[in-house]
């Protein structure tokens, strides 16, 4: 084989790959996260409990961990929830957040109603994706987030 023949050969390979590479990136779905309960505009029952706790579920192409359990997992992260996420009023008391599943990762978060001023009324849930080190997954320089608002009241309401 002469020179030019290799030289053909290897450009032809070369471009290939690249086409590979490209396709490959370009096929990875961007990062996805729903919030499946409560549904917007869901009324729903508190706990005469202090803390008020309600279950959301999350939906997410991510894999939920703990944080610091990804390893070499791409797409891996965990959830950050706030009530009324717009203020910080509904926050644990030094905390900038009101619930995450670092801790165990997941499907589940805990909303704590019983942190805000007011449990039961009109509020709204967020839920924020962030990866292995606390920090907001972006989808074109934004987080990945979602919000539903919902109505709260207490058992004897």
């Amino acid at each position: 084989m002469n020179f030019i023949t290799r030289a053909a050969i290897f450009h032809s390979l070369l471009a290939a790959f690249l086409v590979a590479i490209s396709t490959c990136a370009a096929a990875q779905e961007a990062p996805t996260l729903e919030i499946v309960w409560p549904p917007e505009g869901a009324v729903i029952s508190l706990g005469n409990d202090a803390e008020a706790a309600v279950g959301v579920v999350v939906r997410s192409n991510f894999v939920l961990r703990a944080a610091g359990q990804c390893g070499n997992t791409p797409r891996c992260g965990h959830i950050h929830m706030k009530i009324d996420p717009a203020g910080d009023s509904c926050n644990i008391p030094g905390r900038p957040y009101n619930s995450m599943n670092s801790d165990t990762g997941g499907d589940l978060v805990k909303a704590r109603f019983g942190h805000c001023p007011t449990a039961a009324g009109v509020h709204e849930i967020g839920v924020l994706l962030a990866d292995d080190h606390h920090h907001p997954v972006l989808v074109d320089g934004r987080p990945v987030l979602r919000v539903v608002k919902v109505t709260t009241m207490r058992g004897e309401d």
